[in-house]
């Protein structure tokens, strides 16, 4: 993805924008990922990097965040879209930028890259406004490379990087894509999880594939189907 998403300290994103996740919260939506996940809602900008979306600088980026929290009453700022820890020098650059801010920044990541390099949660330790939510794609490794088409043992990424933010005293949380998962399955993950602390299990989040029309399409082509979903219409209250 180098030289593709991320050029020195510049990167490509697709949209800013305001939205009601979390309560609300100010969003850059970046281009570029390290997974193919047959569920993802982004696939059209994730499969087309080259084509898809414009560089910005850190300020930029901080400043539009910054701008669009201001305007809109939020407290909260996040990259999202597409995978945010790729292109890591403009990632910390933009943190730097957001220091101080009084704005709290949502690192919504696969966990890939910092389970891969546990100095890469370090940097991130020198940030207090940074909390992380480490998405983790299915239940266990079968499920993970069915869904994202990566081999099964990258699992293992999502779990150690989770287990690299707790070393380095960043907060954390797992959010589990559990409509593709047995419920069995999902227990056992959640024994392994509090042994490895037991504030992961308090702050296990649950996460379910929204039916886009997009989404619905890239299902179909995979031939997979959840066993939970939900519309875009009637998403509930606890997963916004």
């Amino acid at each position: 993805m180098k030289g593709v998403v991320c050029r020195g300290v510049d990167r490509k994103y697709y949209r800013f924008r305001g939205g009601r996740w979390y309560g609300g919260i100010a969003t850059a939506d970046c281009v570029g990922c390290n997974l193919r996940c047959v569920f993802c809602w982004g696939w059209q900008v994730r499969d087309n990097p080259a084509k898809a979306g414009f560089w910005c600088a850190p300020d930029e980026v901080a400043e539009k965040l910054a701008g669009i929290a201001r305007r809109r009453g939020y407290t909260q700022v996040r990259i999202s879209g597409n995978e945010p820890t790729l292109c890591r020098e403009h990632l910390l650059a933009v943190l730097d930028r957001l220091e101080g801010s009084g704005l709290t920044f949502i690192l919504e990541t696969n966990g890939i890259l910092i389970g891969h390099d546990p100095s890469y949660a370090r940097d991130l330790s020198k940030y207090d406004f940074v909390h992380v939510r480490v998405s983790l794609k299915g239940t266990n490794s079968e499920e993970f490379a069915k869904l994202t088409g990566a081999r099964p043992e990258a699992f293992e990424l999502q779990i150690r990087a989770l287990e690299n933010l707790l070393d380095y005293g960043v907060s954390a949380h797992p959010a589990v894509m559990l409509s593709f998962s047995e419920l069995g399955s999902v227990e056992k993950l959640k024994e392994r999880l509090a042994e490895i602390d037991p504030r992961l299990l308090e702050e296990f989040e649950e996460e379910y594939v929204f039916l886009y029309p997009h989404v619905v399409k890239q299902l179909k082509k995979a031939g997979v189907w959840p066993r939970i979903a939900y519309s875009p219409d009637s998403i509930p209250q606890e997963l916004v």
